[in-house]
């Protein structure tokens, strides 16, 4: 069986490129492991502190951001960094030639019952002769050389894209390697499974109330078939469970605050996964465009997001 450096060396993937991705999974196994330790370690709780979203910071995603900000910039291939729990970006090495863009621990919610949480990331190629700024950051999607998330579950998952096709590996804790366990992962077009939180059904707008309406009725209704809800309360859980069985998750706009455009990060959360999702031979959109076409404006800016199986986007958008 391959491992990741196996599969990244048979690959056209670049060697500084393996390096950032080398140095961001070994990472991932660090913070897999702070995770087992749970309360032993002292670890589960709030910081008592607030990131740059006004949300407030369990001690996991400050100690797990600081673990990939250490580790990141002292990578010579990492140009800057980008995380969900830093104000700004944070310059690293000026002749490097990547830019990572990351949320330390998606679903920080679910630490304190035990439940699943993970790591995005989104790798860009920017070269420059004077250190990066936040405008240098603001790459569409599309320009993305690798994305990927490293799922802390039962067993811990790496799953990645270079932009040729979608694997996931598998940790294997007697070796300290992530080993290849599914690959070339395809999601199918149709679905009758979907994930949305429900209990802000009443901010959306009335086309997506309509929309989910309709999947609720199910057999009874127009769509003619019947659809099951899955919500894990983390998008890395539910974007896995749509890689390895199908579906749809939606993270609508909504008018609880309706100066934000949606609840998710473009930058480290929309843009990775709409990444895999499309490698996959899903669909990844908003409301009005396609996810990965977006030009960002600033590294917390936040997007609504419909993602999934190709022909359930279609129909979430054709209403």
């Amino acid at each position: 069986m391959q491992n990741l450096s196996d599969v990244l060396a048979s690959s056209a993937t670049p060697k500084t490129l393996q390096t950032v991705l080398t140095v961001t999974t070994n990472t991932c196994i660090a913070i897999s492991d702070a995770l087992k330790q749970g309360s032993l370690a002292g670890i589960l709780g709030m910081a008592g502190n607030e990131n740059v979203q006004g949300e407030e910071q369990k001690k996991l995603d400050v100690i797990s951001n600081d673990m990939l900000k250490d580790a990141l910039t002292a990578c010579p291939a990492v140009r800057a960094i980008a995380s969900e729990e830093e104000d700004y970006i944070v310059p690293a090495n000026t002749d490097g030639e990547y830019f990572i863009a990351f949320d330390p621990l998606d679903g920080s919610s679910n630490i304190d019952i035990n439940a699943m949480v993970g790591t995005i990331f989104s790798i860009y190629r920017q070269t420059g002769d004077q250190p990066a700024t936040e405008a240098d950051f603001l790459i569409p999607g599309k320009e993305q050389v690798a994305a990927g998330y490293v799922l802390y579950g039962p067993s811990t998952m790496l799953v990645l894209t270079t932009g040729n096709g979608v694997n996931m590996f598998t940790y294997d804790p007697t070796k300290h390697v992530f080993i290849l366990t599914h690959e070339n992962v395809q999601v199918a077009q149709d679905t009758q499974e979907f994930a949305i939180n429900m209990s802000n059904q009443r901010f959306w707008s009335a086309s997506m109330q309509n929309y989910v309406n309709d999947l609720v009725k199910g057999k009874d209704g127009i769509r003619g078939k019947n659809f099951n809800m899955r919500w894990v309360a983390a998008m890395v859980g539910d974007v896995h469970r749509i890689l390895c069985r199908g579906g749809i998750f939606i993270y609508p706009w909504d008018n609880k605050d309706p100066s934000k455009a949606g609840k998710l990060r473009l930058m480290y959360e929309a843009n990775p996964m709409a990444m895999l999702l499309e490698q996959a031979g899903g669909k990844a959109h908003t409301h009005t465009q396609r996810i990965l076409d977006i030009q960002p404006e600033a590294i917390h800016q936040r997007v609504a997001v419909i993602l999934g199986a190709a022909n359930e986007v279609d129909k979430c958008l054709s209403y």
